[in-house]
């Protein structure tokens, strides 16, 4: 592999979505701000929507790592360390569902499993849901808040949806006991069109779209993924192959990290200290889902309106 070659320490377009490597450019940085802030005002359900590989579950991880940070040990991101207190202990009491794939009562279970309430496996929905409001308002006396993020959010049943909702509903004089963030690709506002989902859908007090780099914020990107992988030198990206680079992904972070990975390992390959453009072409013909070079067909375009005026002006003569 290429780490030795390029001075680095670790892969830098890894697709895990590390936290360390969290790119704050304008959009990712509004949107985490959003979260924050519709965190802090305690409202009900909260939308992060954004296209496939725009780094939806980064900025979540991220969301949740930022609402961790006072404590004064944490375990892995949504799980729940219950045994902290002091003068760190968390506010909030957060838990991740990364499969959207779940019917109203395996998705109560999978919250109780994320709160660390002991329920037994057969235990019905009305049980259950007595369990989780019990727990809920447990929270609350402590002065802790519970958000709930939901991951691939499109594609949860509309009736485990609708049970978040009722969860919602919940409430003291001052506060909901319950937020939900969900975050999902386009396809979730689609989803929330439908009537029978009116009521959630009245309830989402922030929203934000999230899209892709810019073409100014790549190279930044590329620099900032690169330093915290562990280079020292300025960039390992020349700016023809950063340009390249931002026409074939359109800026999706994930396709991003796909081709410059692979833009490494050509420039690796030849021995070279600088990845080029065309590493970035090479790289981008390997991807398929990378978009094609409009610069590429401007030039042929122009190319090919060139040749027909000289053919025209020698016929002329």
């Amino acid at each position: 592999m290429y780490l030795a070659h390029f001075g680095l320490r670790e892969l830098p377009f890894s697709l895990t979505p590390d936290t360390s490597f969290f790119f704050a450019c304008t959009n990712y940085q509004e949107g985490l701000n959003t979260l924050l802030v519709a965190a802090r005002t305690g409202e009900g359900f909260i939308k992060i929507v954004g296209e496939v590989g725009n780094g939806k579950t980064l900025l979540c991880r991220k969301f949740l790592a930022t609402l961790s940070s006072d404590r004064e040990t944490t375990t892995d991101i949504g799980t729940q360390d219950g045994g902290v207190s002091g003068r760190h202990a968390a506010k909030f009491i957060t838990a991740y569902i990364p499969n959207p794939y779940l019917e109203p009562r395996s998705l109560l279970l999978a919250l109780a499993e994320e709160f660390r309430i002991e329920v037994d496996s057969s235990i019905d929905q009305h049980m259950l849901l007595k369990a989780l409001t019990l727990t809920l308002l447990n929270f609350a006396r402590e002065g802790k808040r519970v958000l709930v993020c939901l991951d691939e959010a499109q594609a949860m049943p509309l009736e485990s949806l609708e049970v978040l909702r009722l969860l919602t509903n919940l409430e003291t004089e001052k506060r909901k006991l319950m937020q939900v963030v969900l975050f999902g690709q386009p396809e979730l506002d689609e989803r929330l069109k439908q009537n029978s989902v009116r009521q959630l859908r009245q309830r989402i007090s922030f929203q934000y779209q999230l899209n892709g780099l810019h073409r100014d914020e790549m190279d930044r990107y590329l620099r900032h993924r690169l330093a915290v992988a562990g280079f020292k030198g300025e960039t390992l990206f020349g700016s023809a192959a950063v340009s390249l680079l931002h026409r074939v992904t359109h800026g999706t972070p994930r396709l991003v990290n796909i081709i410059a990975h692979k833009a490494l390992m050509l420039a690796y390959a030849e021995g070279r200290q600088q990845v080029l453009a065309r590493h970035v072409r090479k790289a981008a013909a390997d991807t398929p889902e990378s978009y094609q070079d409009w610069m590429r067909r401007v030039w042929w375009g122009a190319a090919a309106a060139l040749s027909i005026l000289l053919a025209v002006g020698i016929w002329l003569r």
